[in-house]
């Protein structure tokens, strides 16, 4: 099927002619390379490892970071990538969110000089991959009480622990771990072959299957003293990570949502019953409204939250709406479409049952929904719902 974006309010006017040759080239891409294969990646449980290369010619991977060998393109230009590539599939943008967003903006936010002319010139052009080790078995929504440990002898560190739900996890060169250490979270940079240090592969996926999805075990994993990030003492660093990454997350939303709806939209022109095609029925009419209505919302947030961004006065709460309601309203976008393409909506040729259960994982990570509504809850009474101290 053939790709309508809807743009009610007429939000290209808004955009930069940079930015709109930004979200183009993404579109591009997405439509005549990536979604030729992002289908068959999601029935097969496979990470389309083919498209690397492309990603990183286009300069994606750490796209909004200024230097060593990243493209260096604004929070709104840097948004509307993020929307076109899970309008491909969530997978997609969960892969160059997690390098860009988590691993690189860790690296680059907090490492050495030597760290990161090291790691982001190699992360950028796609030839070394990293993850971000933060969730472990016992603690998602509560980073603060993460278990792992790290322990300096000599001059070495010894990392005992274990991650889960890491993006990336078996095939990363490096992973940025997040471990108590001196009473502190810190953050680690852990090679691939680092003694002690092994993962394992997350199978039985039934939503985002076309990512790879880790745990992390180190039993006495010893890095070396210089691979600790020196500017992450305490829970404020991951954080500053995670709001990178939600920011993404909030665009990319926007993307799942316009790919269901221009599916919906399409097939209900065509597809007749009762003599008539049933984008005629009152019923069919009002599901579509509402999907539309859903997504000129979001696409609004969206392009206040890049602009806030921009001139470098977004709070963290501004981003957590918008993680939180564009999500919600890409999974009901995505569930309207599915019953609008009834039986045919379970098939794997159409697209919005793919994004349906994509968005399931997507509402969950980075935050889930109830997280960020207690963070909101937070924010504008003042007052903690969160058990224990802030």
């Amino acid at each position: 099927m053939t790709f309508e974006a809807p743009d009610y309010y007429r939000l290209d006017e808004l955009y930069s002619a940079d930015e709109l040759v930004v979200r183009d080239s993404v579109r591009k891409f997405v439509q005549h390379s990536a979604l030729k294969t992002l289908p068959s990646c999601f029935e097969e449980g496979r990470f389309p490892d083919e498209l690397v290369g492309e990603i990183a010619s286009l300069g994606l991977l750490g796209a909004n970071l200024e230097g060593y060998g990243c493209a260096g393109i604004g929070p709104v230009a840097y948004g509307l990538a993020m929307q076109e590539l899970e309008r491909g599939d969530s997978g997609l943008r969960s892969f160059v969110s997690v390098q860009g967003s988590l691993g690189m903006y860790a690296i680059y936010a907090h490492g050495t000089e030597e760290q990161k002319t090291r790691w982001l010139p190699e992360l950028a052009a796609g030839k070394k991959i990293v993850c971000f080790g933060l969730t472990e078995p016992d603690f998602g929504s509560n980073p603060s009480g993460l278990q792992a440990r790290a322990e300096l002898v000599g001059d070495e560190y010894i990392l005992n622990g274990n991650k889960m739900w890491i993006t990336n996890g078996s095939i990363a060169d490096v992973a940025v771990v997040w471990a108590q250490c001196d009473g502190e979270i810190n953050g680690f940079l852990v090679e691939k072959d680092a003694p002690g240090f092994s993962t394992t592969l997350q199978k039985g996926k039934w939503s985002l299957r076309a990512s790879i999805t880790s745990e992390l075990h180190f039993e006495d994993c010893r890095i070396p003293r210089e691979c600790r990030l020196p500017n992450t003492t305490g829970i404020k660093a991951p954080l500053m990570c995670l709001n990178q990454a939600r920011y993404g997350i909030a665009w990319g939303a926007v993307g799942a949502a316009m790919a269901c709806y221009s599916e919906a939209l399409e097939y209900a022109k065509t597809r007749v019953q009762f003599s008539a095609p049933i984008a005629s029925f009152q019923l069919v009419q009002a599901k579509l409204v509402e999907m539309l209505s859903g997504i000129t919302a979001s696409q609004l947030r969206c392009h206040r939250i890049g602009r806030l961004k921009e001139q470098g006065t977004i709070r963290p709460q501004q981003i957590s709406l918008a993680k939180r309601d564009n999500v919600a309203v890409a999974l009901d976008v995505a569930r309207s479409a599915r019953d609008i393409l009834g039986a045919n909506g379970i098939m794997e040729e159409y697209q919005s049952g793919r994004h349906m259960r994509n968005l399931e994982t997507v509402k969950t990570y980075e935050g889930t929904h109830d997280i960020h509504t207690l963070i909101l809850g937070n924010d504008i009474t003042g007052i903690s719902a969160f058990g224990g101290e802030e």
